[in-house]
């Protein structure tokens, strides 16, 4: 029962070790990859600049606590 739900955690890193265990490294750490020491290190392995996606969601207010309402 328990080991159902591990098994597609298994199967990812039986098939993936290397990115597996970075990305879980990085999960640990609370590693951003727009943070300077990982964002140059990614420049180096790459070649190129990286910049990451910017996701706002800000439902047309930009500052302030939103209120909401509960039926």
């Amino acid at each position: 029962m328990f080991l159902d739900e591990l098994s597609p955690i298994f199967k990812q890193f039986a098939q993936h070790p290397i990115s597996f265990l970075g990305g879980f490294a990085s999960g640990a750490l609370r590693l951003h990859l727009a943070d300077d020491p990982v964002r140059s290190w990614l420049n180096q392995q790459m070649g190129t600049s990286y910049t990451p996606p910017t996701t706002t969601v800000n439902n047309g207010k930009s500052t302030g606590p939103q209120s909401i309402s509960i039926e």
